[in-house]
This record gives C-alpha cells, structure tokens and sequence, in this order.
C-alpha cells in the first residue's frame, strides 16, 4: 500500500514541452503589457492559445496523460488565459476607469481561477462534447484578438466603454453554464471525409491573409454560438397547454381565462 502511494517518478516531456511553451507565452505577454506593446502581448496570448489546444491532444494521441499534466496545464493556464489577458485589458482599456478597472480585472483573474478550478473535478463528469461556461482560452483569445485588431481603441471613448463591458461579460461567462462546443469528438486519428478539409483550408487562408479580422471573426462566432443556442431553444420549445377545467356544457377553457 505504501508503495501505491508514493507518486510516479519522471513526467511525459513531450506534452510538457507544450505546456512550458504556453506558459512561457503567458509570463511573455505580461512583460509586454508593462512595456505597453499591447499588440506583442495579444499575439503571445493567441500563441498560448494554440499550444495549450496542442498539449492536451498530444498527451491522448501519444498516451502520455497524467495527473502531473492536467495540473501543470491548470497553472500554466491560469498566467496565460488569466493574469496575461486581465493585464493586457487594463493595459488597453481598463486603466482609464481608475479603481473600478482594477476591479474588473481582478473579476477576470477570479473568473478563470474558478472556471479551471470547475473543469479539473468535472474532468470524468457530463458531456463530453460541450463545456459549461466559456472556456478561459477562448475568453483570452477574444480579448486578444480584440487588443491586436485594435490596439488603439483606448482612444475612442465609446469603444473603451464597450470593451470594459465585455470583459466584465467573457469573466461571468466563464462562470455560467452556458454549453459550449469541445470539438473533442473529433479525434483525429479517425478517417474523416475530405469534405472536411475546406473549412480548416479556409479558415488557415483566412488567418493567413487577414490574422486580425479572421481572428476577432472567428473568437466573435463562438461566443455568441453558445448564448443564440440557448435562445434558439427557448424559441423552439413547444408550448404546453395550461390545466383545463370543464364546464358543465362539455365546452373546455384554459384556468386563466383565455
């Protein structure tokens, strides 16, 4: 029994490496945003974005998940898709509303602690195929997106306004239980139709072509997919016929009177 205990000694590098690059993408863009080259720390934000979707599929095509992982993910996390974005708005935005930008940004930071926090013991529980609340990398990602099509914005008022309301939104979102898409039933190491490959196509050209606009595009539809699916289906869903009551000619009417 003593033996079971002790903990298993070495880690995985590979997905680690991934893990590292993410975090060092995180504590990169931190020290952009102190310098104020919000641009640089937005890209920094995106790249560690993209390693941390790589790292989690590489340690289940590989085989090579474990516990030290998910935890080392969990704080490599919390700098890159926390601290680094809630930094990086102030830095672009938040700075200019005094204590209630400090505020907001602390609200963020404990938004994504707490959406991490909700994910590692909700890891074996649910459904698979969506999360509840707006994952943080996605959250940073549409912050970052934002800073790096417009790192000027902080000079129209309006859209200064609008930015802050947003962050304060992605930091509740994380929170809710809004259900968000996975994309973790598509395993990759399935045959899938060729057909599949124009988007992905589409989408590489897109960032290719035009990083700012397809990005903040891309970031924008999948906020607001998991908001309009729960609309669409408080749309959609029949409505049910009140308690009848029955009168003595046989005739039906509903209790309210209509």
């Amino acid at each position: 029994m003593a033996s079971a205990r002790q903990f298993r000694r070495g880690i995985y590098l590979l997905p680690t490496l991934f893990t590292v690059g993410n975090l060092f993408c995180g504590y990169s863009s931190l020290v952009k945003s102190f310098q104020g080259a919000v641009e640089q720390a937005a890209v920094f934000i995106i790249i560690a974005g993209v390693l941390d979707g790589l790292d989690g599929r590489i340690a289940r095509l590989t085989g090579t998940t474990s516990d030290f992982g998910i935890e080392f993910d969990s704080l490599a996390d919390i700098v890159s898709f926390g601290i680094a974005p809630a930094l990086l708005a102030y830095q672009l935005t938040l700075s200019s509303f005094d204590r209630l930008g400090w505020l907001i940004a602390f609200l963020y930071v404990v938004c994504t602690a707490m959406r991490l926090a909700r994910f590692n013991i909700q890891t074996n529980v649910g459904d698979k195929r969506h999360f509840a609340g707006l994952p943080s990398p996605m959250a940073a990602g549409a912050l970052a997106s934002l800073a790096y099509a417009f790192p000027a914005i902080r000079e129209t008022d309006w859209a200064s306004v609008a930015l802050t309301v947003l962050v304060a939104a992605l930091a509740l979102m994380m929170i809710s239980r809004l259900r968000y898409r996975s994309f973790k039933e598509f395993d990759l190491r399935n045959r899938r139709s060729y057909v599949y490959v124009l988007p992905l196509a589409a989408m590489t050209v897109a960032v290719g072509i035009y990083p700012q606009w397809a990005l903040v595009t891309l970031s924008g539809a999948y906020l607001v997919s998991a908001p309009a699916a729960y609309l669409w289906g408080l749309l959609a869903r029949p409505v049910s016929p009140g308690p009848v009551a029955h009168g003595r000619s046989g005739a039906s009417e509903s209790v309210d009177g209509w």
